[in-house]
């Protein structure tokens, strides 16, 4: 999408510097073959709904295991799984909700359902991490022994192990797909790799040594790792819940888009954001103020589809202005919003 202003050659002081380009290539999006639309939304969907049956299950599983035993570890490591059922579940109806197209009420589309769901997934897993760390100082200070071990090592030991194939399948979605809620789902489930692992070696350590404050102490630990892992997302969520800007690597990716067309003599006003998988990205072009209506539509429209081939699925805005000495010249740093010239592009005076 192009908009024009012919009358308006006024610099906004609300700019900043861009560093010069590199002259090496940079990775753009586009070559992590993302796949079509349709297709991407299917693949989530799928992988949501694996998610989701596959953490039910174990949930059914450990804490039968963890009733039978009284392992305070075990019934942690349960608590947890409950939890990515419940984040299995936003994550299964966001990315739904996030592929459902624009409409008058959401003109930018429905992306940051994702996003949403990411954040509601932080308060789930903090709120799971409060619990075991509850009950297992609780645990400890009863000195209460587990029993059966045996088996509920066994549990432990299978639903690690589930858990390494299912977060590994839910990686390659995400990172093929760039969605959030995705990613979460499996940053949220690699953690249950380490706890499972972790109560599974507990287990085996108490039966040999017959020690019970081993078993509240990794609980502890199953809650701090928890905890921490929920106060990543939480930052990760909010900040693009609050618009915060693409990645330096794809600012910087963009910035070689833009100067590599020797017709466009400036850029300001650049705005590079994401809503769930989907970018947005809208900036002022300054051209030579002699180029005619046509000419200036032509070059915005070109570098449009660079930037859509650069950042697949993009939504662009590109608004054309033309260049005077005065604006060429300012260079104001301020963050998030940025300027960048070419002073040897300049136009005559």
């Amino acid at each position: 999408m192009t908009q024009f202003n012919t009358t308006d050659p006024v610099a906004s002081p609300e700019s900043g510097t861009l560093r010069p380009p590199s002259s090496a290539p940079r990775p753009s999006p586009s070559s992590r073959q993302n796949p079509p639309a349709h297709t991407a939304a299917h693949i989530k969907t799928a992988a949501a709904c694996l998610s989701l049956l596959v953490s039910a299950f174990l949930v059914v599983l450990k804490m039968g295991a963890g009733l039978l035993s009284g392992s305070v570890s075990v019934l942690s490591d349960a608590l947890d799984s409950g939890v990515d059922v419940l984040a299995a579940t936003l994550a299964f109806f966001s990315v739904r909700a996030a592929e459902a197209p624009a409409d008058t009420r959401h003109p930018y589309g429905h992306g940051k359902a994702e996003n949403l769901a990411a954040a509601l997934q932080a308060l789930l897993i903090f709120a799971a991490a409060g619990t075991i760390i509850y009950q297992a100082y609780r645990r400890l200070v009863s000195n209460a022994l587990p029993e059966h071990l045996g088996l509920t090592a066994g549990v432990m030991g299978v639903s690690a192990i589930i858990h390494l194939v299912v977060t590994r399948h839910l990686w390659r979605v995400a990172a093929a797909t760039e969605s959030p809620a995705l990613a979460a789902d499996a940053r949220h489930l690699s953690t249950n790799i380490l706890t499972a692992t972790g109560v599974f070696l507990g287990l085996l350590l108490i039966e040999f040594t017959g020690q019970a404050w081993i078993d509240p102490v990794i609980g502890l630990v199953v809650g701090g790792f928890i905890f921490k892992m929920g106060w990543d997302l939480s930052r990760e969520a909010i900040g693009h819940l609050m618009d915060q800007r693409l990645p330096e690597e794809e600012i910087a990716l963009l910035r070689d888009v833009l100067d590599a067309e020797p017709r466009v003599l400036g850029y300001h006003r650049v705005r590079a954001r994401r809503a769930g998988s989907q970018r947005h990205i809208d900036l002022h072009l300054l051209v030579d103020p002699e180029m005619s209506l046509r000419a200036a539509h032509e070059l915005a429209e070109e570098v449009e589809d660079r930037i859509r081939a650069a950042f697949p699925g993009v939504l662009v805005v590109t608004h054309v202005e033309p260049a005077t000495d005065e604006e060429l010249a300012v260079e104001v740093s301020e963050p998030g919003i940025w300027k960048g010239v070419r002073r040897e592009s300049r136009p005559p005076s």
